[in-house]
């Protein structure tokens, strides 16, 4: 998935001295940082004043904010700049919201949410959605003063997605919070829906991701079994 995207960002162009792959797998089987190189990659960028694309899941983000926090290190990435984060916590990193990550990382790299993209996907499925943009909630709906952003997520047009309610097993109404069900036609010689344990709330035909229910089974392609 990366590769794609890589690709369609005009990735074949880049020489290959600016591209690098930080991640090594330890002894547990589990995926870790090189965060020397990682700093090296940073301060280049800032210095050059060459924008930077950095993909990478939810995990290693938060190992990578975790360890500038620790060193009270913050960089000021150049305009244009983004960041491109997918996949959830798996127990491979401590859990905070989505919107938390993304202040962070605006936070410690510089990057504003506006140039963050999540991916939602899964090794199930043949297909991804991805965000689009932040829309406003407004407080009123909420009761509360202050309108509060969130991300909707779309999947292409041939897959669709369904929040249902655990209760009942129907679909919630717009706005209301469920189970998210997805349909893929690109599955062939496989299902062709998934029922997940991740919750998400209906924005019309489309969601908006909150993450897993309480005490559901650690799930991901980045879990090996050892």
């Amino acid at each position: 998935m990366f590769e794609t995207v890589w690709q369609k960002c005009g990735g074949a162009n880049v020489p290959a001295s600016r591209t690098a792959f930080f991640g090594s797998i330890a002894a547990d089987a589990s995926w870790v940082l090189d965060f020397g190189r990682v700093l090296n990659c940073l301060r280049e960028a800032v210095e050059q004043n060459r924008p930077l694309i950095l993909f990478g899941t939810a995990f290693s983000f938060v190992h990578l904010l975790d360890f500038l926090a620790e060193r009270n290190l913050r960089f000021d990435l150049p305009a244009g700049s983004r960041v491109m984060e997918t996949g959830g916590y798996k127990n491979r990193s401590r859990s905070i919201p989505k919107t938390e990550l993304h202040r962070l990382i605006t936070e410690r790299l510089g990057v504003p949410s506006s140039h963050i993209i999540c991916e939602y996907g899964m090794s199930e499925l043949s297909s991804q959605a991805y965000d689009g943009r932040a829309a406003l909630l407004r407080g009123q709906d909420w009761g509360r003063a202050a309108a509060r952003p969130y991300r909707v997520f779309r999947f292409p047009p041939w897959a669709r997605v369904q929040i249902i309610s655990p209760e009942t097993g129907c679909e919630v109404a717009d706005g209301e919070t469920g189970l998210i069900r997805v349909f893929d036609l690109a599955n062939v010689f496989s299902v062709m829906a998934i029922q997940t344990e991740d919750l998400g709330i209906r924005r019309d035909e489309h969601f908006e991701l909150i993450g897993r229910v309480a005490l559901a089974e650690a799930r991901g392609c980045s879990l090996m079994t050892v």
